[in-house]
């Protein structure tokens, strides 16, 4: 392990932005926080998740365009989350925090209808293994727990087959309703929210040429 990487794991403990929490620890005794963002905010402004969020820097870049809301990036890589944390403190961004937790878990840090929208920025497409897409019913199905009613989740990625899985998921189910898709957003007429800012995948992404698909829907 790099050096910097122990430097970075021992500074994530400092952070009062970033929460890290055992399977063993939140098994037993549960999430401080789960249905008390608000404390640890001040307010009870909208809370928006960026799920598999790296280094965090759609979860802070969307943090500043929108202060009035709250921004909550979520990862399992420790070293990638010391990047968005350091910055979020760095730069005095209260609306800002980030949870180390496998996604699988993720219910058990928010209680009903308390999240209001949630990004899912270029994740793993797994390709060979569906059940582990983030935007599989198993998944869909634990965002239902604390999304509230009618709110939307958006889907960036430059998988074509994670997008048309996707869209193959949502669109006969009921309980859906798809509100916008593209198959290449930046040669599209899509004027919405998606284009305000780019991750350090997508900008590499876009670098090599390859389009960017967007799919945004609801939770009825």
């Amino acid at each position: 392990m790099g050096h910097h990487k122990l430097e970075h794991f021992a500074e994530n403990l400092t952070f009062a932005n970033l929460f890290q929490v055992s399977y063993e620890s939140l098994k037993k005794d549960g999430f401080a926080l789960r249905g008390r963002w608000s404390e640890h905010f001040g307010n009870s402004n909208p809370i928006v998740l960026e799920l598999g969020c790296g280094k965090g820097d759609y979860t802070v870049a969307l943090a500043r365009i929108h202060p009035d809301r709250n921004y909550i990036g979520v990862d399992i890589k420790g070293a990638r989350l010391w990047r968005g944390a350091k910055t979020a403190t760095e730069d005095k961004m209260p609306n800002v925090a980030f949870i180390r937790t496998r996604i699988e878990l993720i219910e058990s840090f928010f209680a009903p209808d308390e999240v209001s929208e949630i990004w899912i920025t270029f994740p793993d497409p797994q390709l060979k293994k569906p059940n582990k897409r983030l935007t599989c019913e198993r998944f869909l199905s634990r965002y239902k727990s604390f999304l509230r009613k009618g709110s939307p989740i958006h889907l960036k990625t430059d998988s074509q087959e994670l997008y048309e899985y996707t869209l193959d998921e949502v669109i006969p189910a009921g309980g859906y309703k798809v509100l916008a898709h593209t198959a290449d957003l930046y040669n599209s007429d899509y004027d919405g929210e998606a284009k305000l800012t780019q991750t350090f995948y997508e900008r590499m992404f876009l670098a090599e040429g390859k389009p960017i698909t967007y799919l945004e829907f609801t939770i009825n």
